[in-house]
């Protein structure tokens, strides 16, 4: 996991353009209309658009453009569009499983321009269930390691229901089943720990190890995915090594 974590922190140091932040605020602005859409207006009882207020708080997304997109899915802004979620399963290059989470206003335009990036870069869509069974949902929490005491970190972890704590050099990675998220939330809340990174994410149950260039091929085809405004989330099993990782920040 601490692979996949750096990896996504080597992204977001990448993307930090303009034209980026558009896209993830259109991508949190779905997830937060859709989250309202199905359990309300308060994120106090509907934990889904808690989590979602959470993972745009963390990128900055401006107050008003939250509150649109939430009036938009409690039906107060009457705008027409109808947004829905769905997961696509298929394989990158050299048998990668991945699972694709879009948000969307319309699924034929998300799924044709899913098909066609696997397609083009040497991949394939898979079939419902076909990959699905590799992963399991899970909370998840990242953030530096810098200046923790991991012994006080284990003990909040497991007292907030959390099943492993990965601990490396510069990451602390916590991982629950999904009813503890709000559990683990509001403990890192009263350390003082701001995650880079928290959410419900589909973790493999094992990870496959490639060469580096291979890993990079397969690296570049969630790339170009995650660049479409339809997908939110891409996971995969592949394993991310420290050696990968080095090319990667020097790139």
């Amino acid at each position: 996991m601490s692979g996949h974590s750096k990896w996504s922190t080597i992204k977001r140091k990448k993307a930090a353009t303009d034209a980026k932040r558009g896209k993830i605020f259109t991508q949190l602005g779905r997830e937060l209309t859709m989250a309202a859409r199905e359990g309300g207006g308060d994120p106090d009882v509907n934990f889904q658009l808690r989590l979602a207020m959470d993972r745009a708080r963390a990128s900055n997304m401006p107050k008003d453009n939250i509150e649109r997109a939430i009036a938009r899915g409690t039906g107060e802004a009457k705008d027409g569009i109808i947004i829905e979620e769905v997961n696509y399963e298929g394989y990158a290059p050299n048998g990668i499983a991945l699972i694709i989470y879009v948000v969307t206003d319309n699924r034929n335009r998300a799924v044709a321009e899913i098909r066609h990036l696997l397609s083009k870069y040497g991949g394939s869509m898979g079939e419902g269930g076909s990959v699905s069974w590799q992963f399991n949902r899970v909370a998840y929490f990242s953030f530096p390691a810098e200046g923790r005491n991991e012994d006080e970190i284990f003990e909040l972890a497991v007292d907030a229901g959390a099943d492993d704590v990965i601990f490396s050099d510069k990451v602390i990675e916590i991982l629950g089943p999904v009813e503890t998220y709000k559990n683990i939330s509001d403990s890192l809340v009263e350390m003082g720990i701001q995650p880079d990174e928290a959410g419900l994410r589909m973790v493999p149950n094992n990870e496959i190890t490639l060469s580096v260039e291979d890993t990079l091929q397969v690296l570049r085809v969630i790339d170009v995915l995650e660049d479409l405004d339809d997908v939110q989330d891409v996971y995969s099993n592949l394993n991310v090594t420290e050696e990968m990782l080095e090319q990667l920040e020097a790139a």
